[in-house]
């Protein structure tokens, strides 16, 4: 088993116990847990390609699944994982990658402070670190990398129920990434920025908005 590999198993086991052990603290004081899905859009930065590779700027899809849990009424946690595929573009040799990430970041409900808002809407911002992981795949397969990320972004939800709402997330994600060396290892490959546009649904599991 290589050490990458291993790495990646210790990340992760360290964001589970970082979501799952700081919500233990106030498991009795709240109960506010969230499920969410969200399918969308994302935008590649250029300079995550080598010379001669470019993506689309828009490309499909982008999928976001998510736990979150809130530990006071505008603080909270969240785990998510999201998963991206980009495409070459029309003047750049054939390519097409999956850009996958996970996610521990932190949660702030700025509802209570735009009191312009209707009731039933809100505005959620959430931040980050993570790690990211790039497939290329067919000709490039070889081309694997991995690095960490920081991720930042903005959620408007619109409540259809209590326990159901809409929601639209715009999300940045930045690569901490070293340049390909060689540059035949970046061919068909990415370790650049990501910006992401989903609509999604949030599913309340606790049956509550806040408990006290």
């Amino acid at each position: 088993m290589n050490s990458s590999f291993i790495n990646y198993k210790l990340f992760i086991a360290c964001l589970a116990c970082f979501i799952f052990g700081f919500s233990g603290f106030s498991q009795r004081e709240t109960s506010k847990w969230k499920a969410q899905l969200a399918l969308g859009v994302n935008s590649p930065s250029q300079s995550g390609f080598v010379t001669n590779f470019e993506g689309k700027s828009l490309n499909l899809p982008t999928v976001n699944l998510g736990l979150q849990h809130m530990l006071k009424p505008q603080f909270g946690v969240k785990l998510d994982y999201g998963f991206n595929r980009i495409t070459n573009d029309g003047s750049s040799p054939y390519f097409k990658l999956n850009y996958s990430r996970v996610n521990a970041q932190a949660v702030y409900d700025a509802s209570r402070l735009l009191m312009f808002l209707p009731e039933n809407m809100g505005v959620v911002g959430h931040a980050g670190p993570g790690f990211s992981f790039v497939k290329p795949l067919a000709t490039y397969g070889s081309n694997k990398t991995s690095f960490f990320n920081a991720t930042a972004g903005v959620e408007v939800h619109y409540g259809i129920t209590q326990l159901l709402s809409v929601y639209f997330d715009a999300s940045y994600i930045y690569g901490f990434s070293k340049d390909f060396d060689p540059v035949i290892d970046g061919y068909g490959s990415f370790n650049g920025n990501l910006l992401t546009a989903t609509i999604g649904i949030s599913i309340s599991l606790s049956g509550c908005y806040y408990c006290d």
